[in-house]
């Protein structure tokens, strides 16, 4: 089922909850082949955001994604290569310090698997991208908070975000892949 989702969190049902992204159990993660036989893997740290969401009667036209991630948080184990990403030849997180997804809608059903279907805005482009999302289930937490659990899944082409920098390989090929491999873990809170 297509379904369009409303672009603020002001415009929720009044029987949706709002629930944000716990940072310190969020993880944005990616994998890009390098040389062309390797894989690097790298996650940003930085991320927040909230959904709306009526978990009891879930409908996606009452719902709402909207996160963003500070590129600085990048890590890749490598301080070096971690300061090239972040300079003007990737992500340039002087000039543009966030990345921004912004869901337009849902197809499949949000209580098991389903896509996520969004705006996805790095440096000063904005695509779109479609994530496969599987709810993880919902608990309340030690200390009495309801959590809800997810993890997505998608890829992307750097080269489409004007991340084009590159080098060629003597034997042929180039050091840095195009497709990106993204995953998405997080946990929510609700908070009302």
């Amino acid at each position: 089922m297509n379904t369009a989702l409303s672009s603020t969190l002001e415009n929720a049902a009044p029987s949706t909850k709002t629930w944000n992204l716990d940072p310190s159990h969020t993880a944005v993660e990616f994998a890009v082949k390098h040389l062309m036989i390797a894989t690097v893997k790298g996650r940003f740290s930085g991320v927040t955001g909230a959904v709306t969401l009526d978990p009891e009667h879930p409908d996606p036209d009452s719902s709402t994604v909207d996160a963003t991630v500070d590129v600085a948080t990048i890590d890749t184990r490598d301080e070096r290569r971690d300061t090239h990403l972040r300079s003007a030849d990737f992500l340039d997180a002087a000039r543009w310090p966030s990345m921004r997804f912004v869901g337009k809608r849902i197809e499949g059903d949000v209580t098991r698997r389903f896509k996520l279907i969004g705006d996805l805005t790095i440096r000063d482009t904005t695509r779109e991208v479609a994530l496969d999302v599987t709810n993880e289930g919902r608990v309340t937490d030690p200390w009495g908070g309801d959590r809800m659990g997810f993890t997505a899944t998608g890829r992307l082409n750097r080269g489409d975000y004007g991340l084009t920098w590159n080098v060629a390989l003597e034997a042929g090929g180039v050091l840095v892949g195009e497709d990106v491999r993204i995953t998405i873990q997080t946990e929510l809170v609700r908070q009302n």
